[in-house]
């Protein structure tokens, strides 16, 4: 296979996904504002926001089925067609249920990421697989392009003609890429080995592990990024466009920087590569949990007050560690799925990107959750730390499990009756 049509493969692939993941994350971008002309409350926000999320998880298991059978190519054009119509649809939506059906329907872009990367590895060897992916992950930064232009379109137009001009692009990318994108081999569907059955696979303990290690690094990136501007706002009284900037820093950083992580994941290998990254991010949630806290410390001969917070720029700083860190997380996960389910990378992809794509739907609702359970902002970060903590412990007690089992077989297999040196 020619080096140059992998290359216009995993181009055009990256396009279309970053054109998909600025759909998937649109509400992100028009809900906030809309809450306060439509007086939503903050669990009717929730519900907009959680929306896209929800469908565009589920949406990616059939996804994944359907391209290991099927080509992905056709399908990744066929999804985008099937949310054109969604979002033109936006220009005459006029209630609090309408908005969140087009919400649902508008989520089914969050599949493209499962159909990009089946496509995309049948045109990289094995060795090259954690670049490829890493490239294509990418498009997540689409999330920073809306964050951008649909603030823009609604000052200068009004939020009804965001969807519009939304839907045009999107049939735009479609039709470019089904047109300029290459087909894939002939051989990408023609297996020597059966593919495990999803009876296997769900009992396979390592599929689930993954997918917690792919709701942190993916769920809370998406968490996040549909967060931060109610944190920002609320908790440091930052106006709505101080708000988006922070958060475009966020996400455009973290998503550039997974190129890089996935070249890391193929040179140190994704386990590595994933316990470097937790470790950075439990060091940076520590900080970033502590809540605002006054304390009196009474002297001898008089009180000494000591305040303690992280202000915006700390926390920011900090915030931007993370999203480095979570940008290298997404690549190197993908890259240990490729190297243990190659025959199934769709299938198992789809899966584990399912349970991730969940933490954008669940993780906002616990952060309103435990906010409103403690009183203070910084415990939507005390969650994380919590999510975090119990991903690291699952991943040393699998690592010891597997090297006892290791010994295990090695020794069983060593048979001394048969050793001809005695």
């Amino acid at each position: 296979m020619s080096e140059s049509r992998a290359k216009r493969a995993l181009l055009f692939a990256t396009l279309a996904f970053a054109a998909n993941f600025s759909v998937w994350t649109l509400y992100a971008a028009i809900v906030l504002p809309l809450s306060s002309q439509w007086q939503l409350t903050v669990t009717e926000l929730g519900g907009l926001l959680a929306a896209p999320m929800f469908t565009g998880a589920l949406s990616r298991i059939p996804a994944g089925e359907l391209a290991d059978r099927y080509s992905a190519k056709v399908l990744f054009v066929v999804q985008m067609l099937v949310c054109v119509p969604a979002l033109a649809c936006l220009y005459i939506t006029t209630s609090y249920s309408q908005l969140l059906f087009l919400g649902l329907w508008i989520g089914l872009s969050g599949s493209s990421f499962t159909l990009g990367i089946r496509y995309v590895c049948d045109f990289y060897q094995r060795s090259q697989q954690g670049t490829a992916m890493g490239i294509f992950g990418v498009g997540n930064a689409g999330a920073a392009i809306t964050l951008v232009l649909a603030p823009w379109l609604m000052e200068r137009y009004g939020w009804q003609w965001v969807g519009p001009v939304y839907a045009f692009g999107l049939l735009f990318v479609a039709v470019l890429y089904g047109v300029f994108a290459p087909s894939q081999p002939d051989n990408a569907h023609v297996i020597n080995s059966k593919p495990q059955t999803w009876t296997l696979l769900l009992k396979n303990t390592q599929v689930w592990r993954l997918g917690l290690y792919y709701y942190f690094v993916f769920g809370s990136f998406l968490a996040l990024l549909l967060w931060l501007p109610y944190y920002y706002m609320q908790a440091y009284q930052l106006s709505i466009k101080q708000a988006m900037a922070f958060t475009l820093f966020f996400v455009a950083t973290s998503s550039v920087i997974r190129a890089l992580g996935g070249w890391f994941a193929d040179k140190y290998g994704g386990r590595s590569v994933n316990w470097s990254v937790f470790w950075v991010c439990l060091v940076c949630l520590f900080f970033l949990s502590y809540p605002p806290t006054t304390m009196t410390i009474h002297g001898i001969k008089q009180d000494v007050n000591l305040s303690v917070s992280v202000n915006v720029w700390v926390f920011t700083g900090l915030l931007f560690v993370i999203g480095l860190a979570q940008g290298f997380g997404r690549a190197s996960v993908f890259k240990v799925i490729h190297e243990n389910y190659p025959l199934e990378m769709g299938k198992v992809g789809g899966f584990i990107a399912a349970i991730g794509a969940l933490g954008g739907f669940t993780l906002p609702i616990m952060f309103g959750a435990v906010v409103d359970l403690f009183g203070f902002y910084s415990a939507s970060f005390m969650l994380l730390y919590a999510v975090l903590a119990v991903c690291m412990m699952l991943m040393y007690f699998a690592v010891r499990a597997e090297r006892y089992q290791r010994r295990l077989n090695e020794a069983a297999s060593y048979n001394f009756l048969e050793d001809d040196s005695l």
